[in-house]
């Protein structure tokens, strides 16, 4: 069935010849139409204009006419980084903050990552599908229309499979697009505490060749950081998962720069992601190179930690991304909404940019540019309708409403 969204008051990010990611001074540009219309039919947008230049329709039947009463479209939000496959929530560890323990004071005491573990460790596989869905289906009405999501809180082979079957679950019954990222590299367990080398080769030896037999990954990912594994650990394990054919999408930079960023570019990265602590070093790493630079701005506002120099990188050429980090520890939301609001609010960013590094920078980071991203003709009708907003800066400016009135996820509406 055809399908027509008419009465656009302006249809956002269109493109006529679509862009892998836009970059520097160009993230500061946006194509729009006011006054605008969409067709889509299986799935795929296949045509967009002005009103005033649409040649109608010959044949009604079979037609679905969608009404955006003057609202403002959109293409849905990729969300390239996010942990939304967890056991229990940590709310007490958010009062521990409060009250002025770190993160990696918290993580010491057996909270953060290895807290998460061994609750996830307890809990059946049906449970953590049935509440990661809940998740999914929460964030697919706030816009989201792709997402990664990471495994990582098993960290024993066992619970780390569970994790990836209940991610790839998830892409057999979400209709919306899903990227599986396989995270056994996230902390050291318990029982491996003075042996990380042996913990490391375990993920090698023993649960990379059962994620590539049974097709649980499209990726692969490592903590770099201090106290959790260094750039030689990075390597060796990037190395490994080549020979299976992943690309890594890593966490670098999060509270310490100490090489990072450079080894995962080096290693072929598609996205190195956190990078709220940056040395001249670590741009000259990403300039020139095809790794998508993600900042993760909830985290550092839920842990209030510095925010990633996106201006900085922008002004020097760079492309970036933005992310939600969705998980239990440092960032329990995964609103790209707010997302927005605070890449303008924070991190200094204009609406167009913030618009570019939530879609088609995310599309990249997720490795579907071809298909999401933008309202480009071919590509899937992923978008959102707003409600009568004066600008598309509103949605940026209003943060803590949901001003969406509907989804439309592979050209079907979500309810």
């Amino acid at each position: 069935m055809k399908k027509i969204i008419k009465n656009i008051a302006e249809l956002v990010q269109v493109e006529k010849k679509p862009k892998k990611w836009v970059a520097g001074s160009e993230m500061s540009n946006i194509q729009t139409i006011k006054d605008a219309y969409l067709e889509i039919e299986n799935e795929r947008i296949t045509d967009f204009g002005c009103m005033k230049e649409w040649k109608g329709i010959d044949d009604w039947n079979n037609i679905e006419i969608i009404d955006a009463e003057e609202g403002t479209v959109f293409p849905s939000y990729c969300d390239s980084h996010s942990h939304i496959v967890f056991s229990h929530s940590r709310e007490q560890e958010f009062i521990d903050k409060i009250n002025g323990l770190s993160y990696q004071q918290i993580a010491e005491k057996g909270g953060g990552i290895i807290n998460s573990a061994i609750k996830l460790r307890n809990t059946t596989e049906e449970n953590l599908y049935e509440s990661a869905l809940n998740r999914l289906k929460e964030v697919t009405l706030l816009g989201t229309g792709a997402i990664e999501i990471k495994s990582g809180y098993g960290l024993n082979l066992e619970s780390e499979i569970k994790m990836l079957r209940v991610i790839k679950k998830l892409k057999e019954t979400s209709p919306i697009t899903i990227k599986s990222t396989f995270l056994a590299a996230h902390a050291v367990p318990p029982e491996y505490k003075n042996n990380k080398d042996q913990y490391l080769d375990l993920i090698i030896d023993k649960m990379l060749p059962v994620v590539a037999k049974e097709n649980l990954a499209d990726y692969i990912d490592i903590f770099c950081e201090v106290g959790y594994f260094d750039v030689k650990d990075t390597i060796k394990l990037l190395s490994a998962a080549k020979n299976y054919n992943l690309k890594a999408k890593t966490h670098v930079n999060q509270f310490n720069s100490i090489g990072g960023v450079k080894a995962c570019v080096n290693m072929g990265a598609l996205s190195v992601d956190h990078l709220e602590e940056m040395k001249e070093k670590d741009f000259e790493a990403l300039i020139n190179s095809k790794c998508m630079p993600t900042i993760l701005p909830s985290c550092s506002f839920f842990l209030s930690i510095p925010y990633s120099p996106a201006r900085k990188m922008i002004n020097l050429g760079l492309p970036i991304a933005l992310a939600s980090d969705y998980n239990p520890g440092s960032s329990p939301s995964g609103n790209m909404n707010f997302i927005s609001s605070l890449g303008c609010i924070k991190l200094k960013l204009k609406p167009e940019e913030v618009i570019n590094a939530t879609t088609i920078n995310t599309a990249y980071a997720m490795g579907e540019e071809k298909s999401l991203g933008s309202i480009s003709i071919g590509k899937k009708a992923n978008l959102f309708i707003t409600k009568k907003i004066p600008s598309y800066s509103f949605l940026h400016y209003s943060f803590g409403q949901n001003l969406i009135k509907d989804i439309i996820i592979n050209g079907n509406k979500i309810t």
